[in-house]
């Protein structure tokens, strides 16, 4: 018989029998919770219903009595229960994820990737520009979309209008977006082909880089009138005339000369061994040097306040570019940069020379583009450019 509600009341500690396979648990401490109790399959099993204060007797009874009928039908209600509790799991799960799926934005994962990429960039000006570039055209379209919902039409949206007027830019643009999106797709964060990639996808769709962008050289002297402009340029007085001497004589760019430090020099061997770390190529480079570059270095003063063999205004802080070029501007020339001075050595050592093309493309401190070649090619070539370096000194003196 069912138990009243006396006897629920009154309940010693123990398990008290109310019919139908129901019981009242009393536990020592005074709890009481329901149980029921059944047997399929020659097992004898039981199941927790609730505590007394959350199930009433009438529930408990009717809560019984689905489950009896349950095991009738040869259906295990703890199975059932627990199949329950995993669907219950995954669905948390699931909305776990949407959650953080949700959270992930493209300005989230942007700099959690520029974060994770500074360490291998050679200085700060490189995450200026990512996120420079990325607040000016990206963040206004998808900023603040999850990562994962960015498709091609939203690419487009950026892409397009600075396409034809900002190519450079754009292409720097597009290839960050496809970095970002794969670092998003290595997390899990989105699925399925990156909608940002050029080949095969952007590529139909945008004429190409060449076709809308011409690239613009730095202006250039022409290699048969630098020795007359080198006679002037010797004449010149002050730091920035020296800087400029001996970038054009070593063929290097101006920001390895300004930056120089005497420990870089080997005076007695002839030598300048760059470290890798100043320059494009991330590769040491060894500079052979002439006659006249020895000259003018050894008539260089050495400052006690620094090491520097250019320094600036600040003693401390290396020539600025703009001051190299002021040097050109002081002498009437407009129509080509300090750069453009590589390319004349690079004309005359083809116009002029018989010197290898592959020793010329050392001195400049050119990087093979053969990967294959590369990994083979362990010597730097310093006789040969040597011989090629004091050839072009006697050159610019009008040997």
């Amino acid at each position: 018989m069912p138990l009243t509600q006396i006897e629920i009341r009154n309940a010693k500690p123990g398990m008290h029998a109310d019919g139908g396979g129901l019981y009242l648990s009393v536990k020592s401490s005074g709890a009481k919770s329901w149980l029921y109790r059944y047997q399929i399959a020659g097992r004898r099993r039981e199941m927790g219903l609730g505590a007394l204060t959350v199930l009433p007797p009438v529930e408990a009874r009717a809560e019984a009595a689905r489950l009896k009928a349950t095991v009738r039908q040869g259906t295990d209600p703890l199975e059932v229960k627990a199949e329950e509790q995993r669907e219950r799991q995954i669905a948390a799960q699931i909305e776990q994820v949407g959650q953080k799926l949700q959270a992930a934005t493209f300005r989230r994962v942007a700099e959690d990737h520029i974060a994770m990429q500074e360490a291998g960039w050679k200085n700060s000006k490189h995450r200026q520009q990512w996120e420079n570039t990325l607040k000016t055209y990206v963040y206004p379209v998808v900023g603040d979309m999850p990562v994962g919902e960015i498709n091609a039409e939203h690419v487009l949206q950026i892409l397009k209008p600075i396409w034809n007027n900002k190519t450079e830019t754009a292409t720097r643009v597009r290839m960050r977006i496809e970095a970002i999106l794969d670092a998003a797709k290595v997390k899990g964060l989105r699925q399925g082909e990156n909608p940002a990639r050029w080949r095969g996808n952007l590529d139909a769709v945008l004429p190409a880089k060449s076709k809308v962008h011409k690239v613009k050289h730095h202006d250039a002297m022409d290699w048969k009138l630098v020795p007359s402009f080198w006679r002037s340029l010797v004449d010149q007085p002050g730091m920035g005339a020296l800087a400029l001497r001996l970038t054009i004589l070593t063929a290097l760019r101006s920001g390895e000369v300004r930056k120089a430090t005497w420990d870089e020099f080997d005076l007695d061997e002839a030598i300048w061994t760059i470290p890798a770390e100043k320059m494009k190529a991330d590769r040491e480079h060894r500079v052979p040097l002439s006659p006249p570059a020895l000259e003018l270095l050894r008539s260089l003063p050495r400052m006690v306040q620094t090491d520097l063999v250019f320094p600036g205004v600040r003693v401390t802080s290396p020539l600025s570019d703009m001051t190299l070029s002021a040097v050109l501007r002081r002498m009437g020339i407009d129509d080509v940069t300090v750069h453009g001075f590589r390319s004349s050595f690079r004309d005359w050592a083809a116009e002029e020379t018989h010197h290898d093309g592959d020793t010329v493309e050392l001195a400049l401190a050119h990087v093979v583009k053969n990967q294959v070649e590369r990994a083979y090619r362990r010597g730097d070539q310093l006789a040969k450019r040597r011989a090629l370096m004091d050839d072009w000194a006697k050159w610019l003196s009008g040997c």
